[in-house]
């Protein structure tokens, strides 16, 4: 699927997760964003944070190392609200958590690509008419 609005794409949580924390996928995930123009829905700062939270209690001798990485994403993200009722409806209809539908719902309604490691949300955005 090309973009249609060129150079741009939405971003998940999994996926700047990956780039922040340096997960494996890290190097995958930034060949896909590389000089790309970055949107996503209001909630993924909050969906970073929840990450950065299980990291931390999942490994708390971590913690510093990973409230830097937090702190200094270095990426720029641009941040669009979505339509909450459509959201709903969307995830209604796949299955997803309103949180994941609201990527799927932004990336269908900007026509462009959506950057994820969730294998659904994927599959979905795929599936897209």
């Amino acid at each position: 699927m090309s973009d249609i609005v060129a150079g741009i794409k939405v971003i998940d949580a999994s996926a700047l997760a990956a780039l922040v924390f340096d997960e494996p996928e890290a190097d995958l995930v930034a060949e896909y964003v590389r000089d790309r123009e970055l949107v996503a829905p209001t909630l993924l700062s909050f969906e970073m944070a929840n990450v950065c939270w299980v990291k931390i209690r999942r490994n708390p001798d971590e913690r510093e190392a990973l409230l830097a990485a937090f702190q200094t994403p270095g990426l720029v993200i641009e941040t669009l609200d979505v339509d909450h009722q459509a959201v709903v409806e969307l995830a209604l209809q796949t299955g997803l958590t309103a949180y994941d539908a609201s990527y799927l719902w932004l990336a269908r309604d900007l026509s462009i690509k959506l950057v994820t490691l969730d294998r659904q949300l994927a599959a979905l955005m795929e599936a897209a008419p």
